[in-house]
């Protein structure tokens, strides 16, 4: 086993990071530990898919595993995964001109947004999620993964491959996960368009892999948002329409949220995740 400590490059909120890691593992996939401020999940590295351990710290994050040759790709998924090399302090003094942020940022200095490992996962998770609580999108994806995933000898289980779902019929999957029709479409499309080459990732081209989204049957702007900011790093990326995002703010549309939101600008991204924390994430 190898350990390596990954600097956080200023303050790091580690309790809303576990928060937020807790809320959204599912059963399997990452395994949270609270208490020991750990989560463990498979990483697809060139060797293939390795387990690994990261172990949040307020001053870095030990991350430890038989890399096999893959340390560097793991360093960079996980500095992704966890925001490590966002600059908090120039976000937090942003946000914290903000009446309805600025308790938020006192309280919780250095929030990170806690994002995803791989982004064919996340895109999954994100559809299995819509219009549905935390709870019920993670009892979908534990279905999905219990038809088509892969368990290691590790414990854990790999999330299918692109091409190997895209090959799945429409019908199969609606029954295997107990989605309906249309968000079975949904699933199929994203899995053939990942094995056709679209990747979330944000070194990528933002608004290209936006417009690659919107093109597939029953992705709309709340999706798109969702995965711009916690899967392809668009830090003002601001999902409007999002239920917990509005009841937080008081606001009754979409667009009002919206207005409320744009002196966030350009980290609307870190006001929303403030107000999920505080709202989804520390209130379980």
């Amino acid at each position: 086993m190898t350990a390596l400590r990954l600097a956080t490059g200023g303050p790091f909120a580690v309790e809303p990071a576990m928060a937020a890691l807790a809320a959204h593992a599912v059963p399997g996939v990452e395994q949270v530990d609270r208490d020991a401020r750990t989560v463990t999940r498979l990483l697809r590295l060139p060797g293939g898919s390795t387990r690994v351990t990261a172990r949040l710290t307020a001053e870095h994050v030990e991350l430890t595993a038989d890399f096999d040759g893959g340390e560097h790709e793991a360093v960079a998924i996980t500095r992704r995964w966890l925001d490590l090399d966002a600059d908090v302090e120039r976000v937090d003094a942003v946000l914290a001109a903000d009446p309805t942020l600025r308790p938020l940022v006192r309280a919780r200095p250095g929030l990170r947004i806690v994002g995803y490992a791989d982004g064919f996962e996340a895109a999954l998770s994100t559809v299995l999620g819509q219009q549905v609580s935390l709870a019920a999108a993670r009892t979908f994806t534990s279905r999905l993964l219990a038809a088509y995933g892969t368990p290691r000898s590790c414990g854990l289980v790999e999330f299918p491959a692109p091409d190997a779902l895209a090959g799945v019929a429409v019908d199969e999957l609606r029954a295997a996960v107990g989605i309906t029709g249309a968000r079975a479409r949904t699933l199929h499309a994203l899995a053939e368009a990942f094995a056709g080459g679209l990747a979330l990732h944000p070194d990528g081209d933002v608004e290209r892999q936006r417009r690659a989204l919107l093109a597939l049957p029953g992705v709309g702007p709340w999706t798109v948002d969702y995965l711009a900011l916690r899967a392809f790093g668009d830090r003002d990326a601001c999902p409007a329409g999002d239920l917990v995002l509005r009841r937080a703010l008081g606001a009754a549309t979409a667009a009002e949220a919206r207005e409320r939101a744009h002196a966030w600008s350009p980290y609307r991204s870190y006001g929303v995740f403030h107000l999920w924390t505080r709202s989804a994430y520390l209130a379980r």
